[in-house]
């Protein structure tokens, strides 16, 4: 089988099940069942309004309120447009991005998550920045001590 034809038969059965678990969860009626295998387990749902494929180049692309779940990674995100690299298996989020990983969130204009290394890399608007939140475990605290917060400074003192 050339190398070619090998890409194209790997995208469209990935697109078929990619379609399948979006239509199986998307409360449309369907005849298509989904093939189940090993790694189906790793499915990566998108939902948007609209979403469009193209198998020549690989490229998936969800317009309009997309959500994405990819549970293996515990990644949950917002966006107005995402698209799919299948041959490079990289996501790129745009649009008011939000992510959310294991409590851990990032906001940014956009947002490319290269799947193969789980990294994600957000670039924000001009003159704007990327916001991250990260859950910080101090291991020198422990559960029975009470959380002392220090008194918050004045935003804007008087002289």
């Amino acid at each position: 089988m050339s190398i070619a034809r090998k890409h194209r038969s790997s995208f469209l059965w990935g697109l078929s099940i990619f379609l399948g678990s979006i239509m199986a969860t998307s409360g449309l009626p369907t005849n298509v069942q989904a093939q189940t295998s090993p790694s189906s387990g790793n499915a990566m749902t998108v939902r948007s309004d609209i979403q469009e494929a193209n198998s020549r180049t690989g490229v998936i692309t969800a317009r309009g309120n997309v959500q994405v779940n990819y549970p293996a990674r515990k990644i949950q995100a917002t966006a107005a447009q995402a698209q799919y690299f299948s041959r490079e298996r990289r996501l790129v989020l745009s649009g008011n991005v939000y992510v959310l990983q294991e409590g851990n969130s990032m906001r940014a204009e956009t947002m490319t998550y290269l799947v193969d290394e789980g990294r994600f890399i957000a670039t924000p608007q001009a003159n704007q920045q990327v916001e991250s939140i990260y859950l910080v475990t101090d291991p020198e605290a422990t559960s029975s001590d009470p959380v002392k917060v220090p008194p918050s400074p004045s935003l804007n003192p008087q002289p």
